[in-house]
């Protein structure tokens, strides 16, 4: 505990969630996906795996959403253009080619030159990155129109993890199984964060993930963690509330640190989020790694009376890592992986309306999906809906953006 009571307090006015630019060149594709392993035999392989997938990709960046719709694509662009697409004859496969290479091929082994072209965490491990500077949230999503094959087997959820500062896409994982979706969930969660190098980073997350195995995982990585706190973890949430909130008068906190923030954005009258920090349950809970806990709380305002909403949290984040204002900022951002992939997945690319459900057809285009995002947020594009359309007549831009140039 700390022996001096400090509160120091952060006043900020936002209007809007800024993403961070990506440095760097973006990703070849059409050369990642060559390192994709082919399922087919060799023996009658008319279209190159790369090439297939490098147009699936392109037709989705040009608003052309279903298996359907990709193959119609791929017939009327120009030769030119399919030949820098790895065409070389000019020809392109028929929507029943695409449904049976993609129900064949191997969504682990995708991921994984995924995460490569896409990761940002810096491969020399002698130069680890400042401790707590990038968070990634991790949470699940179902897509509904395949709950009506939930019973053949068809994994229905996934989950996902997304970068906060860049809105990348950095893995995918699918939920095999009928079981409880949030069981399911955390049955996957070790093999997802398995996939993730957590060096500098910091995992985000529900109440669902707040489990002593996955922060302890985390950090055993090299990482930190940022967890709400509910009943799944009744004495934990019985000591933080206790703490903030006890039902009797008591001392005040021996530290105290506080951050808020007043947005006047997304229709409300006014939004404050406000989040007090301390260090006084360090050493008396047994939550492994934990360094701090918190207090979040929301009010706004659409129509009176105003609205309240209070959270509790935890995290192994020290207070000379992250004082209560960047506890906030990672509180907050964390919700991007909902706005800004979750919903334009299921509004934009119309992920829900989707009914391939045979074999991992369905995980193939869900990775595919994720991909068209990963190019549009490198590009700096932040309407994704008005960008597909504009692609939609543009095709060469949508494929510079897969050959990796930034167009």
């Amino acid at each position: 505990m700390q022996s001096t009571l400090s509160v120091p307090t952060l006043t900020t006015l936002q209007t809007s969630v800024v993403t961070a630019p990506v440095v760097g060149a973006p990703p070849d594709l059409l050369a990642a996906f060559a390192t994709v392993p082919d399922p087919r035999r060799r023996q009658g392989t008319r279209f190159p795996l790369a090439a297939v997938l490098a147009l699936a990709v392109s037709a989705l960046l040009a608003n052309h959403l279903s298996v359907l719709a990709i193959a119609e694509w791929g017939a009327t662009q120009t030769p030119d253009l399919l030949r820098s697409l790895g065409f070389s004859q000019g020809v392109t496969p028929h929507q029943s080619t695409l449904q049976r290479l993609f129900g064949k091929l191997d969504p682990a082994k995708l991921s994984a030159v995924l995460y490569r072209c896409f990761d940002h965490a810096p491969a020399d491990a002698a130069a680890p990155p400042p401790r707590g500077r990038q968070g990634v949230a991790i949470d699940g999503k179902a897509q509904r129109g395949r709950l009506a094959f939930a019973h053949t087997g068809a994994p229905v959820h996934a989950l996902s993890a997304l970068c906060h500062d860049h809105d990348i896409v950095l893995a995918h994982l699918p939920i095999a199984g009928d079981g409880a979706k949030a069981e399911a969930e955390l049955s996957v969660a070790p093999a997802l964060l398995a996939r993730l190098d957590w060096r500098g980073r910091v995992l985000t997350g529900d109440a669902l993930f707040c489990q002593r195995n996955l922060c302890q995982q985390v950090m055993q990585a090299g990482g930190d963690y940022l967890l709400i706190v509910k009943g799944n973890q009744p004495t934990l949430y019985e000591e933080i509330s206790l703490l903030f909130d006890p039902p009797y008068p008591a001392l005040p906190l021996t530290d105290r640190r506080e951050a808020y923030t007043v947005d006047n954005g997304h229709g409300r009258h006014v939004e404050t989020r406000r989040l007090v920090a301390s260090t006084d349950l360090v050493g008396y809970s047994d939550w492994p790694g934990l360094a701090q806990v918190f207090r979040w709380e929301r009010t706004w305002r659409e129509q009176d009376p105003s609205q309240r909403e209070v959270r509790y949290g935890i995290t192994s984040l020290t207070p000379d890592v992250a004082d209560a204002a960047r506890l906030l900022e990672l509180k907050r951002d964390h919700w991007r992986i909902e706005n800004d992939l979750h919903y334009v997945k299921d509004v934009t690319f119309a992920e829900d309306r989707s009914l391939i459900h045979v074999g991992t057809g369905p995980t193939i285009l869900a990775m595919l999906r994720d991909t068209a995002i990963n190019l549009l947020r490198w590009a700096g594009h932040r309407t994704i809906a008005s960008r597909l359309r504009y692609h939609s007549s543009h095709p060469n831009l949508a494929v510079a953006l897969v050959r990796g140039q930034n167009a």
